[in-house]
């Protein structure tokens, strides 16, 4: 008898393959945020854990296992993944404030940016001027 030898298409073996068996342990929610960190970061567990100089198996149990970890953990881990650690408790970010003014002003400046660049240079030029002179009374009284 004759034994058949099956080459798959990628090779025997190759660094993409998973090592090990799956788990069936779903993950965490704090779990999942750090393995999708972990993955935006481009890192396996064994990269993300040799950065942190913890064992793959710590890495590993903090997403699949409900852990607490200690605050110089946390940062350590926010600061390496490149996330605040906010994001990693679970707690929503908090919005951006626009860098620019609020309310009529922030109106009035946008109908400025729709004029043509020299009508809003002139009016600028104008703006400032009117900042600067109430900066001079402010101080000067």
């Amino acid at each position: 008898m004759q034994g058949i030898l099956y080459m798959s298409p990628v090779g025997l073996y190759d660094d993409e393959m998973p090592m090990g068996r799956p788990t069936t342990r779903p993950r965490t929610p704090l779990g999942e945020r750090i393995a999708s960190a972990r993955q935006q970061a481009g890192l396996t567990q064994e990269q993300l854990a040799q950065k942190l100089g913890v064992t793959q198996r710590v890495v590993t149990y903090w997403e699949r296992k409900p852990v607490a970890l200690k605050p110089e953990q946390l940062s350590t881990l926010s600061a390496t993944l490149g996330v605040t650690a906010d994001f990693l408790l679970g707690r929503a970010e908090p919005k951006a404030r626009g860098a620019g003014p609020t309310g009529k002003a922030r109106q009035v400046f946008e109908r400025v940016s729709q004029l043509p660049r020299s009508t809003q240079q002139r009016i600028l030029a104008n703006v400032e001027d009117m900042i600067t002179a109430h900066q001079v009374r402010k101080t000067g009284s």
